[in-house]
């Protein structure tokens, strides 16, 4: 069974929803995570702190040099994220529309490298 990475992704531009659509959304997430965990497939999941909290970390060079903020300036942020197991990109991709309709949010599919 191979693994997939489900990414939330979130816009900058996207407006905070009010305190109980938020409270909403935890509850569906909530229930998607039973689900997914109950079906067997749960690796792993997590959701992240907002992208101000970024720290990058660059050692290419001679010297680490470490930057407040993101990696990159974009449009959309990494917001959460779950690591499944499925059969196959088709299941993976039928967990993550079940993710993408609990969190509010798009959720990007992305299986690990084989080893």
């Amino acid at each position: 069974m191979a693994q997939f990475l489900l990414s939330v992704h979130h816009g900058v531009d996207d407006p905070m929803p009010p305190e109980e659509e938020i409270q909403q959304m935890f509850a569906a997430v909530g229930a998607f995570n039973d689900k997914v965990r109950d079906a067997g497939k749960w690796v792993f999941a997590g959701g992240l702190e907002g992208v101000e909290s970024a720290t990058t970390v660059d050692a290419t060079g001679s010297e680490p040099v470490v930057t407040d903020g993101p990696f990159a300036e974009s449009k959309e942020y990494l917001g959460g994220f779950w690591v499944i197991e499925a059969a196959d990109l088709d299941e993976a991709l039928t967990w993550a529309s079940a993710g993408s309709a609990a969190c509010g949010g798009k959720v990007e599919v992305r299986p690990f490298q084989s080893e």
